[in-house]
Formats: C-alpha cells, structure tokens, sequence
C-alpha cells in the first residue's frame, strides 16, 4: 500500500508549494467536503513508473490473449532472423 499524505482543497491551495514539494516523497491526497477524494498529486517518477506498469500490464494481458487465440507459431530464432537481429 502506497503512504499518502490526505489534505483539503483548501489546505492544499493556501500550501500548495509545500504539498507540491511533499508530492515528490509521496502522494498527497487532497479531498472537499461533500465531493470527497478529489485529486492526487504525485511526483513525475511516481507518474511514469505508474503509467509503465499499466503498459506493461496491458502488454501481459495482450499477449495472454494472443496465446488463448492460438493461432501461428514463430520461434524465437524465427523472429529474430525475420527482424534482421
């Protein structure tokens, strides 16, 4: 479970260079009454390390949909001599 620090709309704007800076250790949370979790705030690298693991698990899951599929087989030799490598 990810550590995140949980603040309020309102809280956040009148520190938002402090919540900004605390976002690149963790995430910072911030919330409103009545509508509840509004939005995140996370580092760049907290950002891209996320949206990899999403691709990669896309990937997986294509992949494990092309195997269900069947379909033609090519070896690992195969492709690498049809991609010149």
């Amino acid at each position: 479970m990810v550590v995140m620090t949980s603040v309020t709309l309102s809280q956040f704007r009148s520190k938002q260079s402090d919540y900004i800076a605390a976002a690149q250790r963790e995430p910072v949370e911030i919330t409103s009454r009545g509508a509840g979790r509004r939005a995140v705030v996370v580092s760049p690298d907290f950002f891209d390390r996320a949206m990899e693991a999403l691709e990669d698990q896309a990937d997986l899951r294509a992949a494990s949909e092309a195997r269900r599929e069947g379909g033609p087989y090519t070896s690992f030799d195969e492709l690498m001599k049809e991609l010149g490598l």
